[in-house]
């Protein structure tokens, strides 16, 4: 990892040291329009490698977006990948990674199964502080044929190297600012709480929210804010290793879903359910929630547990009426469409995995009722 501020500059040495000379770099429109592909094309030249743009990665990327991605790969003869922007473009490249090694289609690749290399060296370069997707071994792609979006996982996923250069998301607006922090708090707070905790996975889940917890106002309100957007990436860095260690819970099991089905970004959808689904899986983990409360100043020191874990609630609902989260209903979502999707939500959620994970294992009917409860919840 390369980290602080211009670590941009550091792309092309990093490249090189892996022994790559034909990087490919799969980003997407936006980062071309701004010069950030331009300019990591000019370190990667500077230091000896002849790279070639692949920009056509789109949000919440699906399995027949990959197709003319890994084409590029091929038409360039790619030893590396770097991957330039938010969590789409980095797990774009990840599965273009390991699919131009392994062939077949990514559906071969959905959880359950444990995907191990070969795979093309993936550089991440995040553009947004939130997926962590360049510190995990995961790639989200949605099936194009039935809308479901897959968690794909395993050491084949892990990127080889990561560039985080805070400087590159000062100019996020604040909705995108906001969705991709909650993001890495979910990931934080799931870590934390998971089954597959470990003292590991505990050290960079609280770090991260003490690093972000304070942070998310700040940014938010002034965009400009150096120190911040520095707290916040280095925040979500943290929660990407824990999450990655220690799985996340119920709250990206029924997210995922959200996302795939209504196209909803996968911060936003993360938010709409962080408060209700928390106050559903604190009876599982009462200890911990009320430490995470106790992190983020939710609660004092010396509070019990049981005053912590209500306070959490509270200010987790006070943290996206603050950053103005809608529910599904004010976002759009039509109830008659909502409802009929919850059958097939559930499912997907349950079969994802992540809610075996959680404090409190949720049956397919409480994922059901959860959704329900989610669709019109307002926060303060």
């Amino acid at each position: 990892m390369r980290i602080g501020g211009g670590a941009i500059a550091q792309v092309g040495e990093v490249v090189t040291a892996l022994g790559a000379r034909r990087p490919l770099v799969v980003t997407d429109s936006f980062m071309v329009s701004t010069g950030v592909a331009a300019l990591v094309v000019e370190h990667l030249a500077t230091a000896g490698a002849h790279a070639a743009v692949f920009a056509e990665t789109v949000p919440d990327p699906t399995t027949a977006s990959l197709g003319a991605g890994s084409a590029a790969v091929r038409a360039h003869g790619a030893d590396a990948i770097v991957a330039v922007g938010g969590g789409s473009p980095i797990d774009t490249g990840k599965a273009l990674a390991l699919l131009s090694a392994q062939g077949g289609h990514m559906r071969d690749y959905k959880s359950p199964r444990v995907n191990h290399g070969p795979a093309l060296p993936v550089i991440a370069v995040p553009t947004t502080s939130g997926s962590g997707s360049e510190a995990t071994q995961f790639s989200i792609i949605t099936d194009s044929d039935t809308n479901e979006k897959m968690l794909c996982a395993g050491p084949g996923f892990l990127p080889a190297a990561a560039i985080l250069d805070f400087e590159l998301t000062m100019s996020k607006p604040p909705r995108l600012t906001a969705d991709t922090a909650v993001d890495a708090m979910c990931h934080a707070i799931e870590a934390y709480v998971s089954r597959k905790a470990s003292p590991f996975s505990d050290s960079m889940a609280l770090a991260a929210l003490r690093t972000g917890g304070a942070a998310i106002r700040d940014v938010y309100a002034d965009g400009g804010n150096r120190a911040g957007r520095e707290s916040l990436m280095l925040a979500s860095l943290q929660a990407g290793i824990a999450f990655s260690n220690s799985s996340v819970t119920l709250i990206h099991g029924m997210s995922r879903p959200i996302g795939g089905n209504l196209h909803v970004a996968h911060g936003l959808s993360n938010a709409m359910l962080l408060p209700t689904v928390t106050e559903f899986s604190i009876a599982g983990a009462p200890e911990r929630y009320a430490e995470i409360s106790r992190v983020l100043g939710a609660s004092g020191p010396n509070a019990s547990d049981v005053t912590a874990t209500r306070r959490l609630v509270d200010w987790l609902r006070q943290l996206c009426a603050d950053l103005a989260v809608p529910t599904p209903a004010s976002y759009g979502i039509d109830r008659s469409v909502w409802d009929a999707l919850i059958p097939t939500m559930a499912q997907q959620a349950i079969a994802s995995g992540s809610p075996a994970n959680n404090p409190v294992v949720p049956s397919r009917e409480q994922v059901e009722d959860l959704y329900a409860r989610v669709f019109d919840a307002q926060p303060h």
